[in-house]
């Protein structure tokens, strides 16, 4: 009798056993299989950088977009734009595309960068002078932020108060999170002729925009003259009542500032490269001296010794001339840039 109850026992035991594990596999069944976590997503920081007398704004079609906008002025070169490749750009409307962005598109900025109100119609003009701007359209962007400062004071009275002085933005980046360095490009309409679509190479994360001068501030100028001519033109443009002066800058200068409505005559007058060099090929600027044709009653050697003499002069002239323009080299423009706001 014992014998049969654990025989008995011993059934009971492995009928459980067995009972315990087809549950314990139907259980595993029922839950659902586990997934592998998605792959981290990897964003680059890209600056496009704009150097020159520009003025942002959101674009009044789309929220989503922002404008730059930059007169062509006669004192500058044309719209160069950089990255690994660049080119250059005649005035016109552009758009650079950027591959996928991501991040809030804020738009916050730098106090730094200068602030001004616009209504509509003024910034539809501006958009509408063919031949006399540049905007460039883009993603509105996570951040302005300050690439380069210069000190200055800015308001609507000439000349501005002392009390606005302070280190404004002279160019201006914006900040975009994207996902790869590919897939930048720039297409557009220019004013006259044709663009073809440009795919930019970026290898470093930045891209510029870039007005610069034809030619540096005379030395002999101490005005900055072309800043504040540059100013000028962008505040002409979009129709602002907007003046710019520099502390560094002697009070007389107000006298000569292109953005005086009845400036005097500059004492040094701020020349394009193609009208310096025509002076320093004639002879005519005030340090350039040319030898005098021989006076009569001198012998013909004495002569051709003061001929040669002129010859070799002027010679020299040409070759300064040339030196000059092919190894010239521009600065930046030392105006604000201004971010716009319309107005309600």
């Amino acid at each position: 009798m014992k014998i049969r109850r654990h025989f008995t026992s011993a059934w009971v035991e492995l009928a459980c056993a067995v009972l315990a594990m087809f549950f314990l596999v139907a259980c595993n069944q029922s839950q659902p299989p586990t997934q592998a976590p998605p792959p981290a997503v990897t964003t680059e920081k890209v600056f496009v950088e704009f150097r020159g007398p520009w003025a942002f704004v959101v674009d009044p079609k789309d929220a989503n977009s922002v404008l730059a906008i930059a007169p062509k002025a006669k004192g500058h070169r044309d719209l160069d734009v950089q990255a690994s490749n660049e080119t250059l750009l005649d005035a016109g409307v552009y758009e650079l595309s950027l591959p996928t962005h991501s991040g809030p598109a804020a738009a916050t900025s730098d106090p730094g960068i200068a602030q001004a109100k616009i209504d509509g119609q003024s910034l539809q003009r501006a958009l509408d002078k063919k031949s006399a701007r540049y905007v460039i359209r883009l993603p509105r962007p996570e951040e302005y932020l300050v690439a380069r400062r210069h000190r200055s004071r800015l308001g609507p009275q000439y000349p501005p108060d002392a009390s606005t002085e302070k280190a404004y933005a002279t160019a201006t980046s914006l900040r975009y999170n994207v996902s790869s360095l590919n897939g930048f490009s720039l297409g557009g309409t220019p004013d006259t002729g044709t663009f073809n679509p440009l795919l930019l190479q970026v290898e470093t994360p930045t891209i510029r925009f870039i007005i610069a001068p034809a030619q540096e501030d005379d030395p002999h100028d101490k005005c900055d003259t072309h800043s504040r001519e540059s100013f000028r033109d962008l505040t002409t443009l979009l129709g602002l009542t907007l003046y710019v002066d520099f502390p560094d800058n002697p009070d007389e200068c107000h006298k000569s500032d292109p953005q005086n409505a009845r400036p005097a005559k500059a004492e040094h007058s701020w020349r394009s490269p193609l009208e310096r060099v025509a002076a320093l090929w004639d002879g005519n600027l005030a340090d350039v001296q040319t030898a005098s044709l021989p006076d009569e009653g001198v012998t013909p050697a004495e002569a051709s010794f003061l001929v040669s003499r002129d010859q070799a002069e002027r010679f020299g002239q040409r070759l300064l001339a040339a030196l000059y323009f092919f190894d010239h080299t521009g600065g930046d423009c030392e105006g604000p840039n201004i971010i716009l706001t319309l107005a309600s």
